[in-house]
């Protein structure tokens, strides 16, 4: 037989070969309706997964490429920057400060990576504030303790007031009930309702986006934005979006609440003689008192029954207060906020807490320590006793509470 021809049937008897091959895999599964709707969403699912892993490594390896990635661990749990857990009193200045206190608020706080700031509402000084360089930046999304200014701003416009029911569905609250489980459609909605002027002239006036302090080293103000922000205006009246807010207006705001509506500059003293010769000055007066009883049983029930439980726990004193928890994306870290004051005539507190963190940070965690400051100071006294004060403060204090 001739080359030619032998390898001529070889070439057809391997082809032959692989036609049986190919249609004994073709017919190895018997493909049904429902197989092949199994098929194809199994095809469909595995399109999404790819997809998505394939966005994921993108974003990834942009991150990887970049300095900052490289200085940074992300935290456990979620693309945060900031640890959880830090020596969060490292490096403070405390000379000025009320030792009993700071004890108090360093304790309270324990590991956690946040700042407490403690501030006499009536004469407007900082006692204590911890983690000095947290507190003094130019501050984070507020989250939801921005639905106290959005309630306040509602109430002066007669949008609503404290008996007003917003519905969805089976679903309807009134105000107490919102502030106390920080309901975020009932916000959303006071926010669409007053529109963003209305908003940011009551937000600048109860003093955000400027410095809270006078003649505190280093503090920095707060940003509002000059428009609505992407996430709409109903992120920026429920959430916070697009507002920066540093835990010292937070503290000015509610210490305004606390006392009845002055706007007190937050002063820091540094040293004992600055201490001994205090006296406290007024940024402004804020025409909200018809308004205070209005926002006091949501904020008071945020305690009792709402987002703020922590804070009420082995506390026999009223405290009154607003969390928040929400991922601030400049940083992007996540975030537990609580702003609080308690309730005991002239001992008046405000504490604002404001953690930084990973997924264990969040406002009920906040507001637990906010509690544990309080308790700290009511186990020793320290409420029942009359507060030491200079006499230009005692007298400035005296004229303020007055009115």
């Amino acid at each position: 037989m001739k080359p030619k021809t032998v390898i001529g049937i070889f070439l057809v008897l391997l082809a032959m070969a692989l036609t049986q091959a190919f249609a004994a895999t073709t017919t190895k599964k018997k493909i049904t309706p429902s197989t092949a709707k199994k098929s194809t969403a199994k095809s469909s699912k595995s399109t999404v997964t790819r997809s998505a892993s394939s966005t994921s490594s993108r974003y990834r390896s942009s991150l990887v490429k970049s300095a900052a990635y490289r200085r940074t661990t992300f935290v456990r749990g979620g693309p945060w920057r900031e640890p959880t857990f830090a020596d969060s009193s490292d490096g403070d200045w405390t000379d000025g400060e009320d030792q009993q206190v700071r004890k108090a608020a360093v304790d309270a706080l324990g590991p956690y990576n946040g700042t407490v700031a403690v501030v006499d509402p009536y004469t407007g000084r900082v006692l204590t504030l911890v983690n000095q360089k947290l507190a003094l930046k130019s501050g984070f999304q507020p989250c939801s303790t921005i639905k106290v200014v959005a309630a306040l701003a509602a109430l002066s416009e007669g949008i609503i007031d404290r008996n007003t029911v917003m519905r969805w569905g089976r679903k309807k609250l009134d105000l107490t009930t919102a502030l106390a489980k920080s309901d975020n459609p009932y916000f959303a909605s006071l926010g669409e309702k007053l529109g963003f002027d209305r908003v940011s002239y009551y937000a600048r006036l109860f003093g955000l986006g400027e410095r809270a302090g006078l003649g505190i080293e280093g503090e920095q103000p707060g940003i509002l934005p000059e428009k609505i922000p992407d996430a709409g205006l109903g992120m920026m009246t429920s959430f916070g979006s697009g507002i920066s807010l540093t835990p010292l207006e937070l503290a000015a705001m509610l210490s305004a609440i606390a006392n009845g509506g002055t706007l007190y500059y937050l002063q820091h003293p540094r040293t004992p003689e600055e201490v001994a010769t205090y006296i406290p000055r007024v940024k402004r007066h804020l025409d909200i008192q018809p308004w205070i009883p209005e926002v006091r049983p949501g904020m008071s029930g945020a305690v009792e029954f709402g987002t703020a439980r922590r804070a009420g726990l082995n506390n026999s004193d009223p405290i009154l207060g607003k969390t928040g928890t929400c991922t601030d994306q400049r940083t992007p870290t996540h975030l537990g906020w609580f702003g609080s004051f308690n309730d005991v005539g002239r001992n008046k507190l405000v504490v604002v807490v404001l953690l930084t963190g990973g997924k264990p940070v969040n406002g009920p965690v906040a507001s637990g320590i906010a509690g544990a400051v309080y308790r700290n100071l009511s186990s020793q006294d320290y409420f029942a006793q009359a507060r030491p004060t200079s006499p230009a403060a005692l007298v400035a204090t005296q004229a303020c509470c007055s009115r």
